[in-house]
């Protein structure tokens, strides 16, 4: 008799920043989502975009992957704007060798596969907003954090994620586990 096969399921690993740019990142995503609408959402850098694969395996790549990477600095760049509801208003980060070493990395363990380059961004509002709506909800993230342009945190652990990318509530996205950054210590 055949064995089951274990269900696999979407899982994305995030970078999410450490206590107190958590917090402060947080604050200004629930502020524009008052105002804006669209789902809540950890504050996190996406090192390994959605991958359809069985938990089990999900957890080995996460674990393999936190084994080869030290501990390294993101910093914010700019607030934008994208074209799409996952990439709706977001921070860029500085696409230092270390950021961009890690999600290369962390692909490469995982299999993942992406037809655009990667660039390195903290989401701070998800939704399908006209283009004046980000503008403004742009304008009011610079606004309330006058300084955001100058945030840096350590990113010392990855996350994984379960991101059905289908469910624009966020409602099934769960938490899986984290993973310290071993390389190094």
């Amino acid at each position: 008799m055949e064995e089951r096969e274990e269900e696999r399921g979407v899982y994305s690993v995030w970078a999410v920043p450490p206590e107190p740019a958590k917090s402060r990142l947080k604050k200004l995503m629930e502020n524009l989502r008052s105002e804006f609408g669209g789902p809540e959402f950890e504050p996190h850098v996406t090192i390994v975009g959605a991958i359809r694969l069985t938990q089990k395996d999900a957890l080995l790549n996460l674990q393999s992957t936190c084994q080869a990477l030290k501990p390294y600095t993101a910093r914010i760049n700019t607030v934008s704007r994208g074209g799409f509801f996952y990439q709706c208003v977001y921070l860029l980060l500085h696409p230092t060798p270390e950021v961009m070493e890690a999600s290369t990395h962390s692909t490469q363990h995982f299999g993942y596969q992406s037809s655009n380059p990667y660039m390195p961004h903290l989401s701070l509002l998800y939704g399908d907003l006209t283009d004046d709506e980000k503008e403004k909800a742009e304008e009011r993230a610079k606004f309330l954090d006058q300084d955001l342009c100058n945030l840096s945190f350590e990113v010392s652990s990855l996350t994984l994620y379960k991101t059905d990318t289908e469910d624009k509530t966020l409602k099934s996205w769960e938490k899986v586990a984290d993973c310290n950054l071993l390389h190094g210590n």
